[in-house]
């Protein structure tokens, strides 16, 4: 609950240093945009048999949802690196934790995309 509060009231994109250090920060975030991106390439692959429904959206959507819960408590979960930069920028915040908010989107993406051609889509 305190985490949360913490959370509520610091503003911007930011982890608690007395809950989580710089790499597990990192981690969480590489890891929920990694979730976001494969659920997106394997909801609208149609070599898997995924014909264009109203399933697609409520999928990417509740994968967002899901991601949002697990990481809002964490690290404010900026799984789009604009998101997680800009504001911190706007509020005066962006400090070194900024690139935790930059560069683990875009790590999460990147690894995210071989791990779908070569396990998901062979």
């Amino acid at each position: 609950m305190v985490t949360m509060l913490w959370r509520i009231f610091s503003g911007g994109n930011s982890y608690n240093p007395e809950f989580l250090n710089w790499g597990q920060a990192f981690f969480f975030e590489v890891f929920g945009t990694m979730f976001l991106v494969l659920t997106i390439l394997s909801s609208i692959n149609e070599s898997r048999g995924h014909a264009p429904s109203y399933l697609q959206p409520l999928a990417i959507g509740l994968s967002i949802f899901v991601v949002h819960i697990w990481l809002i408590p964490y690290t404010n979960c900026a799984i789009n690196p604009v998101r997680g930069v800009v504001w911190n920028i706007i509020i005066g915040q962006a400090g070194n934790q900024s690139f935790i908010f930059l560069f683990g989107p875009l790590v999460g993406g990147g690894v995210a995309v071989p791990i779908f051609n070569f396990i998901f889509n062979p």
